[in-house]
This record gives structure tokens, sequence and C-alpha cells, in this order.
């Protein structure tokens, strides 16, 4: 079954796109593909300049790692490990040193309004703090794509909406080229360009 039909996409640097569509239209497996945790069967991805289809293991797993950052609906954190140790993660994996890892971490959760919550673990945050962490872990390599599938699904309303304009905050501030999957129509409103997805195809 062809769940995308001859998608054409372009973003530009900085730019904040939302994608929407009913359940079932290919927008999470287009962001899966976009993201490069799929392979589309034909067609090309460019990255930053990178072709990275063609990019094979180790090489694919560098890109994703220092140029693509994810925030999932579920903000997958290590339960055992504090705010801090979790938004670290992924700048150890990119064989940054623990000061240079630390001293980023540190920034990017006081730019997120958790300076005082480094030390706690996910089950000691709330929903919101939970997500928030997950962004900072998601930028901690100033990677150009963040790509975001319903980033704020899970949260009550006057969370989401502080969710909603963090994303143009950090986008103002770090310069993402930012891709969100939504179902809410005030999030799409508010990003530069809103496309719809029906049957694997934008009308």
């Amino acid at each position: 079954m062809k769940v995308l039909k001859g998608i054409d996409f372009t973003a530009g640097k900085s730019e904040v796109v939302s994608i929407m569509g009913a359940s079932g239209a290919g927008k999470s497996t287009l962001l899966q593909i976009l993201g490069t945790l799929s392979t589309p069967d034909s067609g090309s991805l460019v990255i930053d300049g990178t072709d990275v289809l063609q990019l094979k293991g180790k090489a694919m797993a560098e890109f994703r790692n220092r140029k693509i950052g994810f925030v999932f609906q579920f903000h997958h954190l290590l339960p055992e490990f504090t705010a801090l140790e979790n938004v670290m993660i992924p700048a150890f994996i990119a064989g940054r040193s623990k000061s240079d890892a630390e001293t980023a971490a540190k920034a990017l959760l006081a730019d997120l309004g958790l300076a005082d919550r480094i030390g706690h673990k996910p089950s000691e945050l709330s929903g919101g703090e939970q997500q928030r962490v997950a962004i900072a872990r998601a930028l901690i390599n100033n990677p150009s794509v963040l790509f975001a599938d319903e980033p704020s699904g899970n949260l009550d309303s006057k969370t989401k909406e502080e969710l909603h304009k963090l994303f143009f905050t950090l986008r103002d501030k770090y310069g993402q080229t930012i891709i969100i999957v939504t179902h809410d129509p005030d999030l799409a409103k508010m990003c530069d360009r809103s496309l719809y997805m029906v049957d694997g195809q934008f009308v």
C-alpha cells in the first residue's frame, strides 16, 4: 500500500511549518522519512545540503545525531536520570566533553524555564516540564531541523499554549527550521506556513 503519493516538500531555514490532516493521512510517515527514521521506496531527501538517503550505517546515525532533533507526543525521557542528564545524552553520543555538554544543557534548560528543576527525575516533573526537557534534549546538538510529532497532544490547554509559544521563541533564538505534525488548529495558525494532507498528498 502506498502511503505517500508524490510528496514534494521544501522548508526554508528558520521556517516553522505545520502539517495537518486526519489520522491515517500519512503525516507521521512523512515525518519519519524526513527525520531519517524510515526510508522511502523512491525519491530524495536533502537536509542542509546533504543527500541524506545516500548515507549508511554510522554516517547516517552521526548525521541524525548532529543535524536532526525530535520531539514526540510522549517524551521518552529515561526515568533513572535527572533532567540535566537526560538532556546531556545526545551530546555524549556526539562525542562532546562532559563540561561542554553540561554547560550547554544547563543553558538550554534555563532558557526553557527549568533552571531550578535540573536535578529532578522525570517522575518529579509535570507533563509540561517533561516535554520541555525533551525539547532541550532535541536541541542540545544545535540541529538544523527540529521535527515535532503532536508535541502538545498530552497537555492541558494552558501548558499547551505555553509550549506553542516556546517553539517560536526557540526558533528566534537558535534559528532552527521546525516541522510540526499537529491536530491543533491554534498551533497551525501560529506557524509561518500550514500544509494539509489528505490520502498521502498535500491539498
